[in-house]
């Protein structure tokens, strides 16, 4: 390994406890960590998915199996296909998913 790669390895190893090490502050003060940008649910992974309010590792499941049905989402509203999402669920979701470009989002 390069004197290169090992500080790049180290920035990147700093940048990850920087982000644990605040969320575990906000989660000590009692305080939920922040989504912030956007997650392309035809994209995304499920811990990108996981990300979103109300969606916990099964439900993220569910939205990747009905995404790989579809083959894609057309619409935002089509997540109401998913089990466990429903109107009231939608609306919390639909600021933070996006149909296309890349998956922005970030918990501060």
């Amino acid at each position: 390994m390069t004197v290169g790669m090992r500080r790049a390895s180290a920035r990147a190893l700093a940048a990850g406890l920087v982000t644990a090490l605040a969320l575990a502050a906000t989660a000590i003060a009692g305080e939920k960590p922040q989504l912030r940008g956007t997650v392309n649910v035809n994209t995304a992974t499920q811990e990108q998915l996981e990300m979103l309010p109300g969606i916990g590792e099964s439900r993220a499941q569910a939205v990747m199996e009905v995404r790989k049905a579809r083959g894609g989402f057309k619409r935002v509203d089509d997540l109401l296909e998913v089990r466990g999402i429903g109107e009231s669920s939608l609306e919390k979701l639909r600021p933070f998913v996006t149909l296309q470009g890349k998956t922005t989002a970030k918990l501060e």
